[in-house]
């Protein structure tokens, strides 16, 4: 299975965010291909909202910076692993900014899904989402919630599935790992 870890957290080395995620990235990549993207080592720039993604370079954003390679590994990968702590109730505006700029892997044109307005598929393929969260001290099920209820939207619009949502504090690494080989 290949694996892309989109990681808006802090690098620091002492993080325990941090640790958790290089030493399941070492585990993981044992048994599977893994791309890990620490975002926050990268230049990504925000979305300028200028749509050329849709109408001038199909597919392929204006903004010149290091997005391109992780874009590209999103089209090419199986699970997607949005991984962050959580901060202020919601995932790291390092995410966030990246997670703007997955609008250039969808069509502009609309079609209705279950009732509701979607953007269409560019590629035939798309990755399903997992979600890997570190609490902050004060995080409550509400903050869970509207974090969990926002990725399986936007999974909606990219016509997959939000298939997992794991905790740093409460999730074994040992168990993602064999959720991921038994699937």
């Amino acid at each position: 299975m290949n694996l892309t870890i989109l990681n808006g957290g802090p690098t620091e080395a002492d993080g325990s965010f941090a640790l958790y995620c290089s030493t399941l990235s070492e585990k993981l990549g044992q048994t599977h291909t893994l791309q890990h993207f620490m975002l926050d080592k990268m230049e990504t720039k925000q979305c300028i909202g200028c749509w050329n993604c849709w109408w001038k370079t199909p597919g392929i954003c204006t903004l010149v910076d290091d997005a391109e390679q992780a874009l590209h590994a999103v089209v090419h990968t199986d699970l997607l692993i949005f991984a962050s702590p959580i901060t202020a109730g919601f995932t790291s505006s390092t995410l966030k900014t990246f997670q703007d700029r997955l609008v250039s892997l969808l069509h502009p044109y609309i079609q209705l899904v279950k009732g509701e307005c979607h953007h269409r598929k560019r590629y035939d393929k798309y990755p399903d989402f997992a979600l890997l969260l570190q609490k902050e001290p004060n995080t409550d099920a509400e903050d869970i919630e509207i974090i969990t209820d926002i990725y399986k939207r936007l999974a909606v619009n990219f016509h997959t599935s939000l298939k997992y949502v794991w905790f740093t504090e409460t999730t074994k690494m040992e168990d993602i790992s064999h959720e991921l080989s038994h699937n």
